[in-house]
């Protein structure tokens, strides 16, 4: 589910000193499907989903929601941003807040690209939405994953099990907007 609620879509792209967070464009469909189909992306999150299917199903111009930001570097996506409202279905503390989630493509690991643009998110997120609490849910055995959440300031509010395996459910507080 990808409602924000009021906020205008897409919003002007993010610029970030190395990033541009934009809507997706039809030149994005075979990195989306690289993103989608890679082993390695999807180690923490059930496994990658068959290259074939991916090149048969998806739009020319794929997840075009509001919440939905590539992430592009030089000219190139290197990954995607979603803020979408959570629901409750395996994660009840979650329901109805502001869901955080992020793929970057394996070439992107390791630069800081994931913690610059998600950052630059949330700013986005806290200017639209003033006030909305954010969660983010990841695999607790995904460290880097885990070191991004606690960088970007989500605290463990509960573990669950889904997927096989132990996951991990952060919030980060409101900012409230300084008055």
């Amino acid at each position: 589910m990808s409602d924000l609620g009021p906020v205008a879509w897409p919003p002007e792209p993010i610029r970030t000193g190395r990033l541009v967070l934009r809507g997706s464009e039809a030149r994005d469909r075979a990195a989306f499907i690289e993103l989608l189909a890679s082993p390695e992306v999807h180690t923490y999150l059930g496994g990658p989903r068959p290259r074939d299917e991916l090149e048969r199903e998806l739009p020319e111009v794929p997840e075009r929601w509001p919440g939905s930001f590539v992430v592009e570097l030089d000219g190139a996506m290197i990954g995607q941003i979603l803020l979408r409202r959570a629901t409750g279905a395996r994660r009840p503390a979650a329901a109805g807040k502001a869901d955080l989630g992020y793929l970057f493509l394996p070439r992107a690991w390791g630069c800081g690209y994931a913690a610059e643009a998600c950052s630059a998110a949330l700013d986005w997120f806290d200017s639209v939405l003033p006030g909305e609490p954010l969660v983010l849910a990841t695999q607790s055995a995904n460290a880097g994953s885990m070191r991004l959440a606690a960088k970007l300031g989500f605290t463990e509010v509960e573990r669950f099990h889904a997927w096989d395996a132990e996951q991990w459910l952060g919030l980060r507080s409101p900012v409230t907007p300084s008055a």
